[in-house]
């Protein structure tokens, strides 16, 4: 579906990652985690087609950097912490624009499909009510969720999520997670998840993929030993969450 081989990117002279080879396929969950500056972001931005890079990236068998923004926008779609609002738009309509990388025309209209769609995204997400709001009169966290409900009403076969629950509370954070696997399991697709919550990592996918200074430090399944997080994070990560669950005991 998505594969990487030996691919560098960064900005400028500078290559903040560093001969990462990767595949993600149907049906796979990954959780990306390490420090801040480690080039988790930077990898997503590649996997997207939002960075130039080098080495190899194919989309189902094609070279990424040959394909179209909307052939690409059309497989693979990217939530992020916060989207710029730079117009006034209804939540519907933000929803709406979810469906126009598939190579609809705003001029055309939408579809009974598109229309059923969108309204199903919006009660997913817990917005139906507020489908008529301006979205410029949102607290962060409705807004956030219907960013969500525009990137399901995009239907990729990949989603990627770049610290997507950074404005929710905790209520929402659990359910997009959980939702998200859901959708994933049930509809074949796959989710690739940069998340600086460990626990929140571990309840996307039991496949983590952890990075240290823009290379993969380790990946796979059961991976996740208090050395490991020791060395990457420089702090003994098991020891504090251990002091902090003593708290609820």
């Amino acid at each position: 579906m998505l594969n990487l081989k030996n691919v560098c990117a960064g900005y400028g002279d500078k290559d903040v990652i560093k001969n990462i080879s990767l595949d993600i396929q149907l049906g796979q969950n990954l959780s990306i985690i390490g420090p801040n500056g480690c080039g988790k972001s930077t990898l997503l931005k590649v996997m997207v087609g939002l960075l130039h890079y080098k080495g190899d990236v194919l989309l189902d068998g094609k070279y990424l950097n040959r394909m179209k923004r909307g052939e690409i926008s059309a497989k693979v779609a990217m939530l992020s912490q916060m989207s710029p609002i730079y117009f006034s738009y209804s939540v519907y309509d933000a929803v709406m624009m979810g469906r126009y990388v598939h190579g609809k025309s705003f001029l055309g209209g939408i579809s009974v499909t598109d229309k059923e769609m969108i309204l199903k995204c919006l009660k997913i997400v817990d917005m139906l009510d507020e489908k008529d709001r301006d979205i410029t009169k949102l607290s962060g966290g409705q807004l956030q969720r219907v960013f969500l409900a525009r990137t399901l009403a995009q239907d990729p076969d990949i989603i990627l999520l770049d610290e997507p629950t950074n404005h929710l509370d905790l209520k929402y954070q659990i359910e997009l997670i959980d939702y998200l696997k859901t959708w994933a399991r049930e509809n074949n697709r796959a989710i690739v998840g940069v998340l600086h919550d460990l626990n929140q990592a571990i309840r996307l996918s039991e496949d983590v993929l952890v990075m240290r200074g823009g290379e993969i430090v380790a990946h796979g399944s059961d991976i996740l030993t208090a050395d490991l997080l020791e060395d990457v994070y420089e702090i003994d990560v098991a020891g504090y969450m251990k002091n902090v669950l003593s708290h609820w005991q």
